[in-house]
């Protein structure tokens, strides 16, 4: 089975196909022939007899090369399971439009895979018949995947659409794992806080005096009075990271609009709150003091990490400076303590980050093979496959045990950065791909020394009660997409507005009215309904 290019459709192709697509094909496994099932081995490798292929739609980042067949992973993996994926390359800049052409027109592969499918989409189509149910495939072919559901119960319930159904299968971080949750900590420049004499920053107060004391020195020594204090791509990142010193953000980042009142346990819009207005205000002040990077509304990943490579900045948020701008005198910090004496860090994610990370469609002739496939980077076998490679190509052991990239790869004589060495045999770059990740096995920015030196400042104060994702109904997406979205989009508009100054804080009770009138009580109440849901699953 050749899996068509999807290409520009005109908005009433789209429409057409979608009606004449929209119910699947409506078939259960079972119904898709025996042959496959015959071919099929239950346990252990080959995953198939004979030689399959399967159509991927896979999401590509920048960092990956553009041909993943040719990597050491999947060259390696296609021989040991008998099954070619031929992986059709979606960059991820342009990845939703075109999932939303493929599933609208009905020219999709086998599989999406790291395709970012979102929840909304996995119980519209799955309702309809694209998405294939996997309950009971993954209870019959999925050991790996099943046993790693029984031991984080919340997988289950965040997998699971209001029909009863699962769809997919999630790119999964061990919670043990905090510095990837975290993700991209809060870093000061080291060697800066020593030239001034500071105490590393534990508030948001002595994070301030840090930021100002960079101002004002020459601190790189070049008498061009260059020093950015603090630089990032958006305000995002020091908003997330800053909020918990308000005792705001106390489920994590997976719901970055709603948290839950301590006391009461009732729900709760942070965006209108008091605290939140704080939070605005102090960035405000860092921008209105010019401690913010003048270009942080507009600056993309690559011009942030020149800033960085060229040694002018102050604080940033990334996955590590080390490994995107060859810097190793950074330090994370810890939760910072707020004007009331709160000290929560809530800039953790949800360990079960892509939900829609592998879907089996109903064009799939394969599914008992293809779920098995993927169940096998949910093993720690797998695992190290996927991050490492192969021993004596791409990794060794030191005398501990512990495992570490050739020097080809850290050390590349070509003159090639760590990423672009591991693109040759990798494609985990850049993130969005389904399986376990695991400290033992993943030797990306995030296990560095300084990453988890700096998870180890947070944990004390980190959120504890993580929510996964919450699943609307049909109905309650279509709320969700709309009114819903617009409320988002408007938070986010104003959010920036209040910072850079372009709307003033007295204009605040007007920013609340205006929630209030586009649906925010509605809007709690079908979060209320899918919250409800997700603590009785």
């Amino acid at each position: 089975m050749l899996f068509k290019k999807w290409g520009s459709l005109t908005l009433s192709i789209v429409i057409t196909a979608g009606l004449m697509t929209g119910c699947g094909s409506g078939e259960t496994p079972s119904e898709q022939g025996q042959d496959s099932q015959a071919n099929l081995n239950a346990t252990g490798m080959p995953v198939v007899k004979e030689p399959i292929e399967l159509d991927f739609f896979t999401g590509k980042s920048t960092t990956n090369g553009s041909k993943f067949e040719e990597t050491l992973i999947w060259k390696t993996y296609s021989e040991m399971s008998n099954v070619k994926v031929n992986f059709n390359l979606v960059p991820f800049e342009t990845l939703t439009e075109k999932r939303n052409l493929a599933l609208a027109g009905g020219d999709y592969p086998d599989v999406f895979y790291s395709a970012r499918v979102t929840s909304d989409e996995l119980t519209r189509y799955g309702a309809q018949g694209v998405f294939l149910p996997l309950n009971d495939l993954i209870d019959q072919y999925a050991p790996n995947f099943k046993r790693l559901m029984e031991q984080y119960p919340d997988i289950r319930k965040g997998l699971t659409m209001p029909d009863g159904n699962i769809y997919s299968m999630p790119s999964f971080y061990d919670p043990a794992l905090l510095s990837m949750l975290i993700g991209a900590p809060l870093w000061i420049n080291e060697d800066w806080l020593k030239q001034l004499n500071m105490e590393e920053p534990d508030s948001t107060e002595s994070f301030y005096e840090y930021l100002k004391a960079v101002k004002t020195t020459d601190l790189n020594g070049n008498g061009k009075n260059d020093e950015i204090p603090f630089s990032a791509t958006g305000i995002t990142g020091i908003i997330d990271h800053v909020k918990g010193a308000w005792g705001l953000g106390n489920r994590g980042l997976g719901h970055k609009l709603v948290d839950v009142e301590p006391g009461t346990g009732e729900l709760r819009f942070t965006k209108t709150l008091p605290q939140y207005k704080e939070v605005l205000q102090y960035v405000n002040k860092l921008h209105q003091e010019g401690l913010l990077d003048p270009e942080i509304f507009t600056l993309d990943g690559g011009a942030l990490n020149a800033k960085g490579q060229a040694g002018t900045l102050g604080a940033t948020t990334v996955p590590n400076p080390e490994t995107v701008m060859g810097q190793k005198n950074f330090i994370g910090l810890g939760a910072l303590e707020g004007p009331e004496g709160e000290q929560l860090y809530s800039h953790v994610k949800v360990p079960m980050v892509h939900v829609g990370a592998f879907a089996i469609t109903d064009k799939n002739e394969n599914p008992e093979a293809t779920i098995r496939w993927m169940d096998y980077f949910y093993s720690d076998e797998g695992a190290l496959l996927y991050f490492m490679g192969k021993e004596g190509e791409t990794y060794e052991k030191d005398a501990e045990g512990n495992l570490q990239y050739t020097q080809d790869i850290t050390s590349n004589p070509d003159g090639l950065t760590q990423d672009q060495a591991l693109a040759k045999y990798f494609t985990w770059l850049g993130g969005s791909y389904p399986g376990l990740v695991k400290e033992d096995y993943f030797k990306g920015s995030e296990t560095l020394p300084s990453s988890l030196q700096a998870a180890d400042k947070a944990k004390d104060h980190a959120v504890e009660d993580i929510w996964y994702n919450f699943n609307f109904t049909q109905e309650e997406s279509e709320f969700m997409s709309s009114v819903g979205k617009d409320i988002q989009d408007y938070v986010t508009e104003m959010e920036a507005k209040f910072v850079n100054g372009s709307a003033s804080f007295d204009q605040w009770d007007e920013y609340v009215n205006t929630l209030n009138k586009m649906g925010l009580e509605e809007y709690m109440k079908v979060y209320q309904a899918a919250y409800d849901r997700y603590k009785t699953e």
